[in-house]
């Protein structure tokens, strides 16, 4: 069974490998060596970071900019895609930031893309710059 719960400096350690091998993973198109354990803490500055754990174990991560009602970073363990690890992580976002919410997602990766309109998120403008990008909303 999964839960989701809001992070702990604790969990830092397994947020920081988890981020490192799901980028390395997904993004396959960019350089694995520019991508470093400690993005994790600087791409979550001021980020609400909830947390998806089943037997003790960390499987997922979300992290939310609230002023902004904006989902910066949504992440799951490769070995445990397809639990709907993913919807129970936007569920939450939606306990914390108001209607619309937002994000960007790289064009590229269709996969995230055509998960994130499965679940209900709409398509606004492609950002079409080095790594073209897709704003989405959810209201």
């Amino acid at each position: 069974m999964i839960q989701i719960r809001e992070m702990t400096p604790l969990d830092k350690p397994r947020l920081r490998q988890l981020y490192l091998e799901s980028r390395r993973s997904t993004f396959y198109w960019d350089d694995p060596e520019l991508m470093h354990l400690e993005d994790f803490d600087r791409d979550t500055v001021d980020e609400r970071v909830f947390i998806a754990e089943t037997q003790q174990t960390i499987v997922g991560f979300i992290s939310l900019y609230v002023p902004d009602n904006f989902i910066h970073c949504l992440f799951v363990d490769g070995s445990f895609k397809g639990q709907r690890i993913g919807h129970q992580l936007l569920a939450e976002a939606k306990n914390h930031l108001q209607l619309p919410m937002k994000l960007k997602c790289l064009s590229r990766n269709t996969a995230a893309l055509a998960f994130y309109e499965k679940e209900g998120w709409e398509k606004v403008h492609e950002v079409k710059v080095h790594d073209a990008y897709w704003n989405l909303v959810y209201q």
